[in-house]
């Protein structure tokens, strides 16, 4: 998977993260994924489609990392995973996928964004609908960790 086009979805996670959350989460390395099995407890899917693009995007955080997010951001901190943190994980699906879409915009790939879906529980899963490999990229924070993986069937 080309680097050009994967790097602005890892740079628009940390910008999101950073700026909303005061928040910074240290990169690990990427590597290929070959199950569905998400790695984190919660996780925001977004399908992306375009003239040179077909893929899908998710962001999945453990369960202690993304109460802390919710307690960054809006100074609430839930002990589990609820309605609220679900809505709080779609809306930074969005903003990660809508920086990358900016940022690649520039280099001349355009894409359109669906809806994000959440889901969440213990070992759920992340069906990508591509036909290409999956990149997943860990990230690191002493609340916990969270994955990006993305996925996509062609880049012209």
């Amino acid at each position: 998977m080309n680097a050009e086009f994967v790097n602005p979805f890892l740079q628009a996670l940390q910008n999101v993260l950073s700026m909303m959350a005061q928040m910074e989460l240290k990169p690990g390395k990427a590597q290929l994924k070959k199950d569905e099995y998400a790695r984190g407890d919660v996780s925001g899917v977004i399908g992306m489609v375009g003239p040179q693009i077909k893929g899908s995007f998710s962001i999945s955080f453990e369960e202690n990392l993304a109460c802390e997010i919710m307690n960054k951001m809006l100074g609430e901190l839930p002990n589990s995973i609820n309605e609220d943190v679900c809505d709080m994980v779609g809306e930074i699906t969005n903003m990660v996928t809508g920086g990358a879409k900016k940022t690649l915009g520039e280099k001349g790939y355009d894409f359109d964004m669906a809806t994000p879906i959440v889901v969440s529980g213990k070992d759920h899963t992340i069906s990508h609908k591509s036909e290409g490999s999956k990149l997943i990229m860990p990230f690191n924070h002493v609340a916990g960790k969270a994955y990006i993986e993305i996925c996509f069937d062609k880049i012209k």
